[in-house]
């Protein structure tokens, strides 16, 4: 079962804003695009904590082998939480800049 632990909202800029929440943290995060990639692994997003400004995790599109559909892995990373994979998805209700952040539990 994934679990939703943010909510974004996509801007005009490509960024994305909103919140990260978990039980031990909640905070405002901002997805901005790396328009400065100097590697194919590079991260295609910068997670950032907007109150903080620090980076906390990075993101890179990938290529689903079941769907052959893209999509954003991301990985936030914090001494409170440790280190969380998730991927980004559309949030529910149809509005295409509205998206999600699901963890799914890899027990």
């Amino acid at each position: 079962m994934a679990t939703t632990i943010a909510n974004l909202t996509a801007k005009a800029d490509g960024s994305m804003e909103g919140v990260f929440a978990t039980l031990r943290v909640n905070a405002p995060i901002t997805l901005i695009p790396n328009t400065n990639k100097s590697r194919e692994d590079a991260p295609d997003y910068r997670i950032v904590n907007k109150r903080t400004g620090f980076e906390i995790g990075a993101g890179w599109q990938r290529i689903s082998q079941r769907s052959g559909e893209e999509y954003l892995s991301v990985k936030i990373e914090a001494p409170e939480i440790g280190v969380i994979f998730g991927n980004l998805a559309p949030a529910p209700g149809g509005d295409e800049n509205k998206k999600v952040i699901l963890w799914n539990n890899p027990q």
